[in-house]
């Protein structure tokens, strides 16, 4: 049986609609089509596929420049290569193909088709994560978000009240979780201007901190609150203070609910990832726990084959340096194009260890003392676990203390 002649894909992806072009290896473009953005449009695309060899065993590799989305979900079913192109790295290819600048949809789709024909080599296939892990992904990603967000709203409250109500600031600030406190919103939607809160009673106040759900302390913290609330401070004009009372009782009521989206999808985080094999080995490395674990793993997924060895996964996570040279002049420094929810993630994993692994604290402090800054020294740690959380995962390993920090003169040869 005759061989069938290589195919590559290109898709230029949209709103409503989608373009698509297919060429062979020699770049002929074999056929355009625009489709829909509905089931029919898939269907379309999946019989153009056919209609050019593809099969269940040699699929048609597909180019596009995204990895989200219903029309990637229905490409990456079976075995059928996807690759996500950055679009920076799109816009650079375009420019081989014309010099005046031109674009269009369909031109775009040609492009995408000709980097897998000449390139798809030195391109990453999208992973073949399992169900379960990009479930995790998504919830980790939501909850990291609505924690960014719920901490956008205290700092808008807490601005407010440095305006107008600077005695909140006296009552909640120095407690933790500050302003975000259930009885510190409660409190402030209860009495949300100075003149308010100076009239509230012990019995109002502990039936605030009630409805919060403190049960214990109420009394000496209703005692506390009416001290700091009926203290001498200035004071805007009364018509001003009201109008702001009506301002924080809005943000409350918007940080109220991104407190409840926040604990819900930590809730079904939890529930997700502890179901997931790799749960047990990255809750055995020190400084992770469930929400941090999580977030990781839905950031270097649960494929395997997705990184060739440890050093793949530490430029992509941020935690490796990287060496720029020309001439006489070299600089190692940080890297600008990572991952960015990954090296967040890395840097909270890392402070979190200090205290969790002796080991962990001794490499920090010789990097210190090496002269690293702070931040320098906390990458460098990350680089180091992340590299021990790759063997792990490779090898179905819990965390060593003993076998992970063993040699401080291979700690010191990490670079920084």
């Amino acid at each position: 049986m005759e061989n069938r002649m290589p195919v590559f894909c290109g898709i230029d992806w949209a709103e409503n609609h989608h373009d698509v072009a297919l060429v062979d290896d020699t770049g002929h473009l074999l056929a355009k089509r625009r489709i829909t953005d509905d089931t029919a449009g898939y269907r379309l695309l999946l019989d153009l596929f056919a209609e050019h060899g593809d099969t269940a065993a040699e699929p048609i590799p597909v180019a596009i420049e995204t990895g989200r989305g219903l029309l990637v979900a229905v490409l990456n079913t079976g075995t059928r290569p996807v690759y996500a192109i950055n679009p920076l790295a799109a816009a650079r290819y375009r420019d081989r193909h014309s010099v005046s600048r031109k674009k269009s949809d369909p031109g775009d789709a040609l492009v995408l088709a000709n980097i897998l024909r000449t390139d798809l080599h030195a391109h990453r296939r999208m992973p073949a994560d399992s169900d379960l892990a990009r479930a995790v992904a998504v919830l980790a990603r939501a909850q990291q978000d609505a924690v960014w967000a719920r901490q956008q709203l205290v700092n808008q409250v807490r601005s407010l009240l440095r305006e107008y109500y600077p005695a909140a600031l006296d009552a909640f600030l120095g407690k933790q979780f500050g302003l975000a406190r259930p009885e510190a919103r409660t409190v402030l939607a209860t009495a949300p201007t100075p003149a308010r809160a100076a009239r509230l009673t012990p019995a109002q106040l502990r039936a605030a901190l009630k409805r919060a759900g403190r049960t214990r302390g109420i009394d000496a913290e209703a005692d506390r609150l009416r001290t700091v609330l009926r203290g001498d401070y200035a004071h805007q004009p009364q018509a001003v203070e009201d109008a702001m009372g009506h301002q924080l009782l809005a943000l409350i009521r918007q940080l109220d609910a991104a407190c409840l989206a926040a604990e819900e999808l930590a809730t079904a985080v939890e529930e997700h990832f502890r179901r997931h094999p790799d749960a047990q080995i990255l809750l055995s490395f020190p400084g992770l726990g469930v929400q941090l674990a999580a977030r990781v793993l839905a950031e270097i997924g649960d494929d395997r084959s997705r990184f060739a060895d440890a050093r793949g996964l530490k430029a992509y996570a941020g935690s490796a340096p990287i060496t720029r040279a020309s001439g006489k002049k070299r600089f190692v420094g940080r890297r600008f194009i990572k991952n960015d929810r990954l090296i967040n993630a890395g840097f909270l994993w890392a402070f979190s260890a200090l205290r969790a692994s002796p080991g962990a604290d001794a490499h920090y402090r010789r990097r210190r003392e090496r002269g690293d800054w702070h931040a320098q020294a906390q990458r460098n740690l990350f680089n180091r676990m992340i590299g021990q959380l790759y063997h792990c995962l490779q090898n179905g390993q819990l965390f060593d203390e003993q076998h992970a920090f063993t040699s401080p003169s291979a700690d010191l040869a990490v670079a920084a």
